[in-house]
């Protein structure tokens, strides 16, 4: 009594582990049974496997089916074990050829009539069958994504008896068409901002050197707007990086037509998001916003009305460049390394400092509302500015600014600095460079002490400032970092204006 195996994977965070599915027909009272820890979907990829099989004409024999799913202590969560499943029962049945099966993993979820549908998870399959020596048998419409692998053999196919021809030799699947890198979205101009040159100058460095910047400002003055052109200012993503974010894409089920992720992601959450969809989790421990927006920008507007456990929730992505998902059976670690860029007015009426439209509660409400983000989660952001409004006159009469192009051109010759500074395998941009690589003057080094030392910076609050004086000196093309960039670097530093404002109360 032989066993029929065909591999497939079980997916941590963005990583593919090895499932080998098992099938055993032997006498027996007829049943179908599924072991190996098997969650709600996979159970149910009985009924999904008889009905196609139902489907093509055939019919599971009058035995005792067994599946087993090893290794047997791993959880085994999604509906793309289905064609595994069905393979290996087809196998058993000696319908296919089990030697040739061996040479392939597969996932893929059946429809009731045979039809392969689109799952999550290919990419990283791909990459993890590609290391193991193994081709991929996929959707139809996923063989674009899977390509993506390199040098990999891959079954595209759109139904079960595709395949079966396939391996019979009465029909020859056609090798998928190459990947198509993802288009890049229409972005917004930054020559649209009128005015606003501090606000400008802290949105490009935030750009060149990737850090967390927060917006305070009363509403209208102009913070939405400035956030939504950053991704003009970006660079492309590497090759490298692009292929992490298509992955961490790919696992959430949201890789478009196996278009490689080429641009930074804008992630953009609904303030009442919560802290699973944010941080990550859930039922199937999903990537969350975090992750989502791995190499680009997550952009909170009105940061203090997020839950404050979404919010202290992204303190240890920010500082680590990863998350971790904690559940009883195991602990997952996605990548994410994200700029954060949030916007927040001074109070809740958002008119606090102005005397014709405050409210009654004033400084109160600014107190109350501006204390919703806490000390250590500001203490990560790098830039903090005061977004003041322009009035109908200074805006009709304000020049018109430099257009994205002219700026991410500057931003892009600053990011071309970092790598060449840090090495491939460092880090990418200044926001995660070491302090030791920071080169500064004397006379910059002895400021930034006297400055810290005054202003009572944290060690991490240090720190930050060089790397955002190492971007202004690298916007300026100049190779140390000197007395006057680490003056501009404080400057959006060393206080919350919101806060200011209430203190003057």
């Amino acid at each position: 009594m032989s066993i029929a195996r065909v591999n497939s994977f079980a997916f941590a965070g963005i990583d593919a582990q090895p499932v080998e599915v098992q099938v055993q027909i032997a006498a027996g009272l007829p049943n179908f049974l599924m072991v190996g820890l098997p969650d709600k979907a996979v159970g149910e990829a009985r009924e999904r496997v008889r009905a196609a099989l139902t489907a093509m004409g055939l019919a599971l024999p009058p035995k005792r089916v067994l599946v087993n799913l090893a290794p047997a202590d791993v959880l085994k969560e999604g509906s793309h074990f289905d064609l595994p499943v069905a393979l290996a029962v087809l196998a058993a049945m000696d319908v296919l050829p089990r030697e040739e099966l061996a040479q392939f993993a597969a996932l893929g979820e059946l429809s009731l009539d045979g039809r392969i549908n689109q799952v999550a998870g290919v990419l990283p399959a791909a990459i993890a069958a590609a290391g193991r020596g193994l081709g991929l048998i996929c959707p139809e419409a996923q063989g674009p994504e899977a390509s993506w692998a390199g040098d990999i053999s891959v079954l595209a196919a759109p139904d079960l008896l595709s395949l079966i021809n396939h391996f019979r030799g009465t029909q020859q699947l056609a090798a998928p068409p190459a990947g198509l890198l993802g288009g890049g979205c229409r972005t917004l101009d930054l020559a649209d901002v009128r005015g606003m040159e501090t606000a400008r100058r802290a949105l490009e460095v935030a750009a060149a050197g990737g850090h967390n910047m927060l917006m305070i400002g009363p509403p209208g003055a102009g913070k939405s707007m400035l956030a939504a052109r950053l991704p003009g200012l970006l660079p492309d993503l590497t090759p490298r990086e692009a292929l992490e974010v298509s992955m961490v894409h790919s696992v959430a089920g949201m890789l478009d037509g196996g278009r490689l992720v080429t641009r930074p992601p804008f992630r953009e959450p609904h303030h009442s998001a919560s802290m699973a969809a944010v941080a990550g989790g859930g039922n199937r421990a999903k990537p969350g916003e975090v992750s989502l927006a791995h190499r680009g920008v997550l952009f909170m507007d009105e940061m203090p009305e997020f839950p404050r456990a979404t919010l202290e929730a992204l303190r240890q992505p920010m500082e680590a460049g990863h998350t971790t998902v904690s559940r009883a059976a195991a602990h997952i670690t996605y990548p994410a390394r994200f700029q954060l860029i949030g916007a927040m007015n001074p109070c809740r009426c958002g008119y606090l400092g102005d005397g014709a439209r405050e409210c009654g509660r004033a400084p109160r409400c600014g107190e109350d509302y501006q204390t919703k983000l806490s000390g250590p989660l500001l203490d990560r952001i790098d830039i903090i500015i005061e977004i003041t409004p322009l009035t109908p006159k200074e805006l009709s009469w304000a020049p018109v600014g430099e257009a994205s192009v002219v700026v991410a051109a500057r931003v892009a010759a600053a990011r071309e600095r970092q790598r060449e500074r840090y090495g491939e395998d460092g880090a990418t941009t200044n926001a995660e460079a070491l302090a030791d690589l920071i080169r500064l003057t004397p006379e910059a080094k002895t400021f930034l002490e006297m400055a810290a030392a005054k202003l009572r910076l944290s060690a991490r609050g240090y720190t930050r400032s060089m790397r955002v004086g190492r971007t202004i000196a690298d916007l300026a093309g100049i190779l140390e970092v000197q007395k006057g960039h680490i003056a501009e670097a404080l400057a959006y530093r060393h206080r919350m204006p919101g806060r200011a404002m209430v203190a003057q109360k």
